[in-house]
């Protein structure tokens, strides 16, 4: 497979393009990750990574490698993602301090919620796009367990406050109906997919 364009900083990400032997490089330019209001879960998902595709495909690290390989801009394919959390209809953000990583976990326990991966996909003028939902629902968690796996991972960098294969995924999570690996930050079976169909 070409080598594609990342533009994503996420471990979880480039790990699982690792496993799925995909080759990239990784790319990112930082970009505003607000939306418009009236857009739906889905469509906010895919907003703000069609954001980050399009700062990457426009950074100037991406003209000097093209440069340099005699290749057009658009020629090596940029993906970008975005991961929400969404609990009751409302897309919960990563979380801003120790006590809102606590309560963020307070509220997820014992509910289903819902993850939403917005995958963009640009190549040579055309534009893939999609999201993928993954249903998880998690047992009842004391304060003390919530606290320890805070405390423990400090999971300040994620969207809902936790990361799935994590010791809180393994103790924490009483079922998965969806993509597993989309919960981790991209359904990679689907974007593996949409890469073979360029």
């Amino acid at each position: 497979m070409q080598k594609i364009i990342l533009a994503s900083q996420s471990p979880r990400r480039k790990q699982l393009l690792e496993w799925a032997e995909v080759p990239f490089v990784v790319m990112v330019k930082e970009t505003d990750e607000s939306y418009p209001a009236n857009l739906s879960i889905e469509e906010t998902a895919i907003h703000i990574a069609k954001n980050k595709a399009l700062a990457a495909k426009t950074s100037e690290a991406l003209r000097d490698l093209t440069a340099s390989s005699r290749l057009t801009p658009d020629t090596p394919p940029i993906l970008a993602a975005d991961t929400i959390v969404v609990l009751h209809n409302e897309i919960i953000g990563k979380p801003k301090d120790r006590e809102d990583a606590i309560n963020i976990l307070l509220r997820l326990s014992g509910h289903e919620h819902l993850v939403v991966t917005g995958v963009v996909i640009l190549h040579d003028g055309k534009e893939i796009a999609f999201a993928d939902t993954t249903h998880v629902s998690f047992n009842a968690l004391s304060r003390e367990q919530i606290e320890f796996y805070v405390d423990k991972y400090k999971p300040y960098d994620k969207a809902g406050a936790y990361a799935i294969q994590e010791w809180i995924g393994v103790v924490g999570i009483k079922s998965v109906n969806g993509d597993f690996y989309n919960v981790m930050g991209l359904p990679v079976s689907r974007v593996v997919r949409a890469l073979q169909n360029l």
